[in-house]
């Protein structure tokens, strides 16, 4: 049987080097295997756990599948549409948060890390939003999910709430338990300003990031002043523990060269950083910028683009309204 695969990308605008490296190159990958049955969600619902401008959502709802196509994910081969328009999603997020515990929720760590000091002014949304993850996951019979660590927990969540469903109304295995997919030889993206924090949109400096519609000239620049230390490039990955910016470079030129950490401290061992970066720029540029430069294409292609959501809304749709009639016989509705 194939595996089948469910993953969903918040659309936020100024997709950057981590989302690419950390899930859309993945997603590529999958959809290329003919093992594979892929279905690649823009979760707009997600995206208003916070505060958004709806005309820019429009946008970026564009932006993040004209960067699905642009980077690989063939839309004949996976399903591609966004989570609000099938409806099967909100309701059975409200089913299943009938099924989830207070306790449950309480102890998912991302919410206190987006929350901050004052969760009272948090969005129950940003709150219960891993309800709605479980949802999207199982109305597909997703066997297994692509997750980075930030997930992982979330992903814990989801199975305990398909176990609880099944053990309350007796259905053995009506809801499928998924898998965690781990990518294999991935390096955390961090930022370039500072290696121990996590590569986001959100920092103030648009230095810390490679954006994927980057220009040429913006990406050199970029890691020419990406932070380093004064050190040459060690010969082991011990010697990496205590340098994080080091090993975040080494680690992204890795992650695009399809290689090792090894394989990449061997090759550049004993090298100053200015030469290291040189390389970096190169397969950089040789890897953003096609995608990049398709991109731009296609956000002027605003038809096909909502061509292929309506033609992956219908697919989902067909799957998730057949899942939740049967959600209703079982709950007595």
């Amino acid at each position: 049987m194939k595996k089948k695969i469910f993953s969903g990308v918040q659309p936020t605008g100024n997709l950057h080097l981590g989302n690419y490296l950390g899930a859309i190159k993945n997603f590529v990958s999958l959809n290329n295997d003919d093992e594979n049955e892929c279905i690649f969600c823009v979760v707009d619902l997600h995206a208003i756990t916070v505060s958004q401008d709806p005309a820019i959502l429009r946008e970026n709802i564009h932006e993040t599948v004209a960067t699905f196509i642009a980077s690989g994910i063939d839309p004949k081969k996976s399903i591609i549409f966004n989570q609000s328009r099938v409806s099967a999603h909100s309701e059975a997020a409200w089913i299943l948060s009938c099924i989830a515990r207070m306790g449950w929720l309480n102890r998912m760590t991302q919410f206190k890390e987006k929350a901050g000091k004052d969760k009272e002014k948090a969005s129950v949304g940003l709150y219960s939003y891993p309800i709605l993850m479980a949802a999207d996951i199982l109305l597909y019979d997703t066997t297994y999910v692509p997750v980075g660590n930030d997930q992982k927990q979330h992903l814990e969540l989801c199975r305990d709430i398909a176990q609880k469903f099944n053990n309350d109304f007796k259905v053995e295995n009506f809801f499928k338990v998924p898998e965690p997919l781990i990518q294999k030889e991935f390096s955390r993206i961090m930022s370039l300003k500072d290696g121990s924090k996590k590569m986001s949109k959100s920092e103030s400096s648009d230095l810390s990031r490679i954006n994927l519609t980057d220009e040429k000239d913006q990406i050199i620049n970029k890691i020419k002043k990406a932070k380093t230390d004064s050190l040459p490039i060690p010969s082991s990955l011990i010697e990496l523990n205590n340098r994080p910016e080091a090993r975040n470079l080494i680690g992204i030129y890795s992650s695009l060269a399809n290689s090792t950490l090894e394989s990449s401290i061997q090759n550049f061992s004993g090298k100053n950083f200015s030469e290291f970066k040189k390389d970096l720029s190169e397969i950089l540029i040789d890897k953003i910028s096609p995608i990049s430069d398709e991109i731009k294409r296609l956000l002027n292609e605003k038809s096909y683009l909502n061509k292929i959501l309506e033609d992956g809304y219908k697919k989902a749709d067909n799957i998730a309204s057949k899942k939740i009639k049967k959600i209703h016989d079982i709950v007595g509705f």
